[in-house]
This record gives C-alpha cells, structure tokens and sequence, in this order.
C-alpha cells in the first residue's frame, strides 16, 4: 500500500514538472512572438570564448537574407538586419555557432559574440615505407614574399614587447634606433594606407561629394581636404558611414564659414 502511494505521488511529482516546463516554453514563444521586427544597424565583436581574444576575418551570415560578411583582423563587423535576425559565426580553428540577436540591442553598444574553438585529438600515427627519389618537375614553386627586398625589416617586423630586450637585445635597439628601418616602417604603412584609400575611394568621391553637397568639382576637392584632416573615415567604413559623414562634415564645414 505504500509503495503504491509513493508511486503516485511520483507521477504526480513529474506531471507537475512537465507542465510547468510547458508552462515556461508557452510564455517564452508568446514573449518572442510580441517583438516587433525592427531594422538595426548592428555593430559586434567576435571574441574567443576560452581567452576573449579576438577571432580574425570570421565569416558572418544572416539566416534570414542569407547576407554574409567577413569580420575585420579584430573580428569586428557591422551589418544591417531585423533585431529578430539569427546569425552564423564560422571560423577556421572553431565550431560552428548560431546567435540570437537581442530584440532590445541598442545601436549605440557593441554586441560581443563568443566563438567556440574546436579542440581535436589527433591520434598518433606511424609511417613505414621506402625513400623513394621524386620528381619535382612541373611542381610550381612557393609563392614569393610581395614585399620589396628593400623595405623588409632587418629587425622585427612589428613593435617588440619589452622581453625582447632580453632575448634580442640587438634586433631590439635596432627596431628603435635605426634610421632605415623607421624609414622601411613608414614606406610599408604608407603603401597599405594607398591600397586602403584605394577600396575607400570606390564609393568615398567627387561625385558623390558633390551630389549631396550640391558643390561645384574644384570646391568638392577642398572639402574632400576638410574631411580627410578629420580622419573620421577609415578603409573599413561602409557606404553608409561615408554618406553621414559628408553630411555631418559638411554641416560643420558652413558653420567655420567656408
């Protein structure tokens, strides 16, 4: 008799919890349901979930468009979407992931997106054959490094952090002290900064300068100097971003009486 009792008490015990589980799934379906699609402009980062470090160049794609997007080298993107929107992270070295979009995200913050690395056991393995001689004819050669002998650092290639000053005491003091390799610094980032301009200039021109500015080709020039002295674009700024700033420029560009 009382394990018949206990037993029913059991079943009553998980009939409870099954429908409060129900219960939960029913109000978080209605919640979702009660959100309005709204257009966003999201701005996120894509962080390392183990260490928070960025993930570079991650491939971004909005389940809904099918838009995709590829992250910047510090896993920063910007993308425009519904705030119901889900995305797909994907990145060499981590798992797959899908992110849900907060309905109340704000324009002004950056989101922060975790990936997941992808951590594979390679079992050993142990080959046995013969050294057989190979013909490499036909084999095309490795690609050459594109930078000129010239501008290639006789010491780091970036800033050295303070240990360095340990281990490579001469490279270290070179890296600061010579004059030729500041020099070969400042040739290289000047030639990324042309390449960089170059992509920029695609839809950052006259022509669109003058369109919303209504000025004349030889006033659109000076006021394309105006706004490159601002350095308020960059070569990861969007068509969007460019059009707000000519017009916020421009704006502060009559009030200094120009």
């Amino acid at each position: 008799m009382n394990q018949s009792l206990s037993h029913r008490f059991f079943v009553i015990k998980v009939f409870v919890i099954v429908l409060s589980l129900l219960s939960s799934l029913h109000l978080l379906a209605q919640k979702n349901e009660d959100v309005d699609p709204m257009p966003i402009r999201l701005k996120a980062q894509i962080l390392n979930l183990d260490d928070e470090t960025p993930v570079p160049y991650a491939q971004v794609l909005n389940f809904r468009t099918h838009f995709s997007i590829t992250a910047d080298e510090k896993g920063r993107f910007v993308m425009d979407m519904l705030n119901v929107d889900s995305l797909s992270i994907s990145s060499v070295g981590y798992m797959k992931t899908t992110v849900h979009i907060p309905p109340n995200y704000s324009e002004m913050n950056q989101l922060i997106l975790y990936a997941l690395p992808a951590k594979l056991t390679i079992p050993e393995i142990k080959v046995i054959g013969e050294n057989k001689k190979v013909n490499m004819d036909g084999v095309k050669m490795g690609k050459q490094n594109k930078v000129d002998p010239e501008l290639r650092g006789d010491a780091f290639s970036k800033k050295p952090p303070v240990v360095a000053a340990l281990v490579h005491p001469a490279s270290y003091m070179q890296y600061y002290l010579s004059k030729s390799e500041r020099e070969k610094r400042e040739t290289r980032k000047a030639i990324v900064s042309e390449k960089q301009w170059a992509i920029l200039s695609q839809y950052y021109n006259r022509e669109l300068v003058t369109g919303l500015t209504g000025l004349s080709d030889s006033a659109a020039d000076v006021f394309m100097i105006y706004i490159n002295t601002k350095g308020v674009l960059s070569h990861t700024s969007t068509e969007y971003d460019v059009r707000n700033a000519i017009k916020e420029q421009y704006k502060a560009y009559k009030e200094e009486g120009h």
